[in-house]
């Protein structure tokens, strides 16, 4: 009997251990955009796939959702601050807490994708508030006035990091002369460690977490910068200048996009003619050395995909336009450039692309070959206003669609 308790305590802890590293987060599985479903339609009816429900009555914002609990988490702007708010499945709301000033100027409408780990959220707010809120009932654990607190800097569309959770550790990153990057302990709040400065600005990026040369590293960019960071720290490891491929009339350093990683090799791309960019780090993690860089594939905020030896996106050719790209992971050779609507975020699931141009909100189901960019089916988004910035989400079947306040679930279950 005694063995069998013992037995039979561990395999709760374990569950529980595996339950806790379950994170929801910003695109999916190791912000990649790419998310591990099966089983998908690869066709839709002519009018799209099957509306389950719909909310148009929501704060407004621009940030995709987050999956959970049976509940589903994203930001909105509420007068003057920035909410969290939690949805159960059938799109009725559940809670709603303010947690964070929100950007007050241009575009102020939220931006930040909850990060849901067990029972936490965990938010930062336009004007640098970092948040933990407890997932089930919304009530707020702690707050800190990040940004104001580390000297941290603003862009001029303000905060838009979707926070990383790294095992005890909050990453958040307010840039400026005191630091660039700090890690809260999870649980309360308080500080753990913080970097060096680069004394640059931050970013409208989310950083990701991945491995190398046998050490852990954090990977993000600032406006000039794209730097690895190790995660218990928080000792710079490596920086490269991103700055300098800026191009045009503006040449624009507003990093958006988070990077993609691939056995020691990192994809950079931003918008406004800012050239794209390979770079592959040292063996042992210490240093990044350029690789390639194009001048076709500058994403603006859509995010890009990798599949294969392929890099999927839309480029930037104004605010209002842009083409469908395919580039080859390895040497930046163009497969493919494609006008289709408009530029737009991009996702993959089950081998097939998911493409929601932000004019005019079609969404369109996608062929994931170099060959061509073709569409097999499409619909447009029937619901919200303002521009189609929130980028998709897809769990257990069901595509989540945010259009400001403006919430939809789509099954795209091939049940058949």
């Amino acid at each position: 009997m005694k063995q069998f308790l013992i037995l039979y305590l561990a395999l709760i802890f374990a569950f529980q251990f595996v339950i806790s590293q379950e994170i929801a987060e910003w695109r999916g599985p190791g912000r990649t955009g790419v998310y591990n479903e099966t089983g998908l339609l690869k066709k839709w009816p002519t009018d799209g796939p099957e509306l389950l429900w719909s909310v148009d009555s929501l704060p407004i914002g621009y940030s995709s959702v987050s999956i959970a609990n049976n509940l589903i988490y994203f930001t909105g702007i509420e007068d003057t601050l920035d909410v969290v708010i939690a949805v159960d499945v059938d799109g009725i709301i559940q809670w709603q807490t303010p947690y964070g000033r929100a950007w007050n100027n241009s575009f102020n409408h939220s931006r930040c994708t909850p990060t849901v780990e067990s029972n936490r959220v965990y938010v930062s707010s336009g004007l640098g508030d970092v948040a933990c809120l407890n997932a089930i009932n919304g009530v707020l654990i702690w707050t800190v006035n990040a940004s104001e607190k580390f000297e941290g800097t603003y862009g001029r569309w303000g905060i838009a990091e979707s926070l990383l959770l790294v095992d005890d550790k909050v990453i958040y990153t307010p840039g400026g002369e005191f630091t660039t990057m700090v890690a809260f302990n999870k649980e309360n709040g308080e500080l753990i460690w913080k970097s060096e400065s680069l004394n640059d600005r931050p970013s409208y990026t989310s950083p990701m977490i991945t491995e190398w040369g046998g050490k852990r590293m954090i990977i993000t960019a600032t406006q000039s910068y794209l730097f690895g960071v190790e995660p218990n720290s928080g000792t710079i490891l490596w920086k490269f200048n991103i700055g300098v491929f800026a191009r045009g009339e503006w040449r624009a350093n507003n990093q958006t996009n988070t990077p993609l990683f691939h056995e020691g090799k990192i994809f950079h791309t931003s918008g406004y003619d800012h050239r794209c960019v390979m770079v592959e780090l040292s063996e042992k993690g210490d240093a990044a050395y350029f690789v390639w860089v194009s001048d076709m594939l500058d994403v603006h905020h859509g995010g890009v995909v990798r599949l294969g030896n392929y890099i999927y996106g839309a480029n930037w050719e104004n605010n209002r336009m842009g083409s469908w790209v395919c580039l080859d992971w390895n040497n930046g050779e163009v497969k493919y450039e494609t006008e289709w609507e408009n530029k737009g975020s991009i996702i993959s699931a089950d081998s097939m692309l998911y493409c929601y141009e932000e004019k005019n909100g079609h969404i369109a189901l996608v062929k994931a070959t170099p060959e061509k960019f073709e569409v097999t089916c499409s619909f447009k988004v029937p619901l919200g206003e303002g521009p189609h910035w929130s980028h998709l989400v897809i769990h257990e079947g069901i595509i989540y669609v945010r259009h400001g306040g403006a919430l939809m679930a789509y099954s795209i279950a091939d049940n058949n």
